[in-house]
């Protein structure tokens, strides 16, 4: 996080209060960056001596009642700023001491509002509960539809539904079921304008506890194109990059399905498309690889962590240009069907290691090649190793699949003194009826 340079220490009490002096940007109604209307014009508050104290203070103020956390976020542009630092027990914002700074990181919050997601991954993913003076309630899922989960999602900064699910699937809630049902249009901004109706009788209890799963944003940037790049999530009103540790090729399939972007054929770490800035998600996604949407994969948690942005996740999604030729392959040696494996791999062709190579992986060749059957496969010593060269090793295949770069993710290691791949196949079917005769080809 950068520092704040303090331009002017003012401390000054600014006694003005109204009910339009605070706002948050990028996010929803109870959740994200900070601004204070100061001396006529919207500026953003800086990061700097930012605390809890402040964020009760912003929750209170607008009627969201909790803080649940503070975060940062970068601005892409060089913009005014101020810092502000409170006790905690002011009516408004523009109560607490205040001072004029320069700054490249603003403040946010999350407040818990008088809507939450609970007991799910994340915020964004949960049980729906309603909170009514100082209790919360669940919401039945008779009568909760998919107007009403737009609503919700919309008004917590979660994009849109992906799925409703009834039948207490976050778990059963406590305290009380809400008395009311929902008959929301769909485009309101918040749940409270919803037109509600008394429930009819029916047998609402915490077993049908409505939960709901929203979207956040995902894309790929600092590629060549809108489908390859460094992998980018939002997170209410973050956008952060995704630790190449905790994503896979399943994962990265999702993502470009859900990108309209075609299929996965590369997954690259170690900040192949540069350095990322803001946040860092080292959540695991869980994916099977036939989800359409990434809200859909199990999500092992949602946090902050203190990784480097040198370990940034891209992908390389099949309807982009740079997917011409990763992941496909080819032997050298001279002869089409048999020779030493090297796969497309990283913006470069690569030699194949032998360690973790199955009759799996060797099917997927052959075939891709055009090659029929495999024959055999065997180890080979490295010919002129260098310490910078790199190899693939990792392939993970079924067999079935149509090329490599469809196989679980691979990775990149020093070749140094391993043993490298060579494959020999049965051969095109047009040499094989040569040799069968006995034909000899110059």
């Amino acid at each position: 996080m950068d520092s704040c340079v303090t331009l002017i220490l003012l401390f000054s009490s600014i006694t003005l209060t109204t009910a339009d002096s605070v706002r948050l940007m990028e996010g929803s109604r109870c959740a994200g960056r900070v601004e204070i209307y100061y001396r006529g014009k919207w500026t953003k508050v800086c990061i700097y001596r930012w605390d809890m104290n402040g964020a009760a203070v912003v929750c209170r103020e607008l009627g969201c009642m909790n803080a649940l956390n503070i975060f940062s976020t970068r601005m892409n542009t060089e913009s005014s700023m101020r810092y502000v630092m409170c006790r905690g027990s002011e009516a408004s914002l523009l109560s607490c001491s205040e001072g004029g700074i320069s700054s490249s990181e603003n403040a946010g919050v999350t407040c818990s509002g008088n809507l939450s997601l609970i007991a799910g991954p994340h915020q964004c993913s949960g049980r729906v509960e309603v909170a009514s003076g100082n209790k919360w309630s669940t919401v039945c899922d008779a009568g909760f539809d998919q107007q009403d989960a737009e609503v919700v999602c919309r008004e917590l900064g979660c994009g849109r539904p992906v799925e409703v699910l009834g039948a207490a699937a976050f778990g059963r809630g406590e305290d009380q079921v809400w008395s009311e049902e929902f008959r929301c249009r769909g485009d309101e901004s918040q749940i409270s304008s919803c037109t509600k109706t008394s429930r009819s009788k029916r047998d609402c209890t915490h077993a049908k506890d409505v939960g709901l799963k929203c979207h956040t944003g995902a894309r790929l940037e600092n590629g060549s194109d809108s489908c390859s790049g460094r992998v980018e999530i939002q997170y209410l009103s973050e956008w952060g990059t995704v630790c190449d540790g905790s994503w896979d090729m399943r994962a990265a399939s999702v993502l470009c399905g859900q990108l309209k972007c075609g299929t996965a054929v590369a997954v690259l770490g170690s900040d192949w498309f540069g350095e990322g800035s803001g946040q860092i998600w080292a959540d695991l996604f869980d994916c099977q690889g036939n989800e359409t949407h990434l809200s859909q994969c199990s999500i092992s948690s949602w946090s902050r962590t203190a990784v480097s942005h040198k370990q940034d996740a891209g992908v390389i999604c099949s309807n982009s240009s740079l997917a011409l030729y990763e992941g496909r392959v080819r032997l050298s040696g001279g002869r089409e069907c048999e020779g030493e494996v090297e796969v497309y791999f990283m913006q470069d062709w690569r030699r194949v290691v032998f360690e973790s190579w199955s009759v799996s992986e060797a099917s997927v060749v052959c075939r891709k090649l055009g090659c029929g059957s495999v024959l055999n496969f065997s180890s080979v010593s490295p010919s002129r190793p260098q310490q910078t060269d790199v190899c693939v090793t990792d392939f993970n295949c079924s067999g079935s699949e149509t090329h490599l770069g469809n196989c679980s993710s691979a990775k990149a290691v020093n070749c140094s003194s391993r043993e490298q791949l060579s494959i020999t196949c049965s051969g095109k079917i047009t040499d094989m009826y040569l040799i069968y005769n006995n034909l000899v080809i110059d």
